[in-house]
């Protein structure tokens, strides 16, 4: 999978490729991230990128000119399966858009930043929006270094263990059940005696029941 992110200060971003599963990922060629500074693709000899909005109002807004520029300079060397833009006002990024966004072979990020984007960009270039929560960022950065992280980890053979990512809060609607590790005792706190008794049959079953215990006291919306 390749994922290209446009940003208008992608330094704030690099880290997160740079480390851990995504790192692997790249490693092991199962991800590739590609930071675009939109600047490059700026107009006039300041390399502008943004400019006041019409009517009036606080904040600047980022240029369609430069953003098209750039999005039809990568289209123009493969195609992409989603353009997708950060907004506040997208479709929230679940489970399940993660598991289907993982499936894409070429993928376009586009981070907001300042006001937002002229109107333009989002009718004419944009084929998808995510928002990753009710909040409102300085910049879409750090929202698409979420959507990249949840995307890569599911990629077949990133992950270790292959079943980890299925196993994961939400992918079957429910919040993952406790998990311990050694000792088995500390200061008097005991791992339950069914995790450490063999019996694949009997910690299955006190799995979902803690899931299912656990999703209807912290997020009943999804129990329901």
């Amino acid at each position: 999978m390749r994922i290209d992110i446009i940003s208008v200060v992608p330094d704030l971003i690099r880290s997160p490729f740079e480390h851990s599963i995504l790192q692997r990922a790249k490693d092991k060629g199962l991800l590739e991230v590609h930071l675009h500074n939109l600047r490059e693709y700026g107009i006039n000899n300041y390399r502008q990128v943004d400019d006041y909005q019409y009517g009036g109002g606080a904040g600047m807004v980022l240029m369609v000119e430069p953003i098209d520029n750039c999005i039809s300079a990568l289209k123009a060397k493969r195609d992409y399966d989603e353009v997708i833009y950060t907004s506040p006002d997208g479709d929230l990024l679940d489970q399940s858009m993660a598991n289907r966004l993982s499936l894409l072979n070429n993928i376009i990020v586009l981070c907001g930043h300042y006001k937002g984007v002229d109107e333009r960009v989002r009718i004419h270039l944009i084929t998808k929006e995510i928002s990753i929560g009710n909040y409102v960022l300085s910049g879409g950065e750090l929202a698409a270094a979420v959507i990249v992280d949840s995307i890569g980890r599911l990629i077949p053979g990133v992950l270790n263990n292959e079943t980890s990512a299925l196993e994961d809060s939400f992918q079957d609607q429910l919040i993952a059940p406790p998990v311990y590790t050694r000792p088995v005792e500390y200061k008097g706190w005991k791992v339950p005696d069914v995790l450490s008794s063999g019996h694949e049959a009997k910690i299955r079953e006190w799995r979902m029941d803690e899931s299912l215990k656990r999703t209807k006291e912290r997020r009943p919306e999804l129990f329901d």
